[in-house]
């Protein structure tokens, strides 16, 4: 005799709507997506922790991710140029959040050379390169910087997933882009889940405080080495140097991880041997011996940076946590 009446209360009861599934596609990305979904979900990741996003190539597993997904969040095409296409096709029914494409997202030109031409004006402090103490909200009058354009990803790229779009992708380096990308995930989360609105925004703003908390404390860090050169594995560092005042003389490979000739290898060796450096930073998804080719016989102290924070948990606090893991590595290697 209850069945009918359950039957009825059941129907009259408000139907409560799923939180969205949520693909993310590096790590840092998901600790963004996770900081703006606090306790209500945890988005996967596409590209695993460990993996370059440049060379990625999706499994079955990614694949079915990808067709299940409600949002996919994503930097752009132009750090996963392997892939981006089937991102589109596969995630059909999703909502893609392309971040680079934002509006008011930082978009800085990818450096060809192998030693850096702004390297020496860097060590004076010179506000193109927000010295240590500024905000990064400056960063928007310097000449190579442009606004995100919503095509920005329609360049060719060739055969190999190299992208020649000139574009650095490693858009998430730079904290003002991180804050931005924080509200605009929010508005997409909000958007698939109104009942959930206000939590989303909430949360995204308190992950903003503690990105600016996390910068506050990596410039505090790094104030007592203003002026220390580094030299990088790949070109992924130009929104960090900006954001915190760093001096890079230049990088093995550049920011789309291409190959580096011998005549690159040479020069930046060179660089070295007439200006010095105080460390040079490998990266765990590359291939070390290219780092040996430039350091060895120097005495240049050799550490290691990770611009994904492959070894960083994931979840709510993982940008954070990645600034201050960089800034640390950074700290340390350079201490006299």
């Amino acid at each position: 005799m209850m069945r009918p009446l359950l039957l009825a209360l059941l129907a009259a009861a408000p139907l409560h709507a799923e939180v969205p599934r949520v693909v993310a596609d590096i790590p840092p990305v998901q600790g963004l997506v996770a900081s703006v979904m606090g306790g209500l979900g945890a988005p996967d990741l596409l590209v695993p922790a460990g993996a370059s996003p440049h060379h990625f190539a999706l499994k079955p597993s990614d694949a079915r991710a990808l067709q299940n997904a409600d949002l996919v969040v994503r930097v752009g095409e132009a750090l996963t140029p392997g892939i981006g296409k089937s991102i589109a096709a596969l995630s059909a029914g999703a909502t893609v959040l392309d971040l680079s494409g934002l509006p008011g997202t930082l978009v800085l030109d990818m450096r060809e050379e192998a030693v850096f031409a702004g390297a020496d004006a860097a060590q004076d402090g010179g506000d193109d390169h927000g010295g240590h103490g500024g905000h990064d909200d400056h960063d928007d009058h310097a000449g190579q910087d442009h606004a995100a354009h919503d095509d920005h990803d329609d360049h060719g790229h060739d055969d190999h997933g190299h992208h020649h779009d000139g574009l650095d992708p490693h858009m998430w380096l730079a904290p003002q882009n991180a804050r931005l990308w924080l509200t605009a995930i929010a508005e997409a989360l909000a958007e698939a889940d109104p009942e959930n609105a206000a939590t989303y925004r909430g949360n995204a703003a308190t992950a903003g405080a503690e990105i600016d908390a996390a910068m506050a404390r990596a410039r505090a860090r790094l104030e007592p080495l203003a002026g220390s050169r580094f030299v990088v594995f790949h070109d992924a560092y130009q929104y960090l140097e900006r954001s915190l005042g760093l001096t890079v003389l230049g990088a093995v490979q550049m920011s789309d991880a291409t190959a580096p000739s011998p005549a690159r290898l040479a020069a930046l060796r060179d660089a070295i041997a007439a200006t010095g450096a105080d460390c040079v930073f490998a990266e765990p998804q590359f291939d070390p011996r290219l780092i040996a080719a430039v350091s060895e016989s120097t005495g240049i102290r050799v550490a290691e940076l990770d611009p994904l924070g492959s070894a960083l948990p994931a979840g709510a606090a993982f940008y954070p946590a990645l600034i201050d893991d960089l800034s640390g590595r950074i700290a340390e290697c350079a201490a006299p």
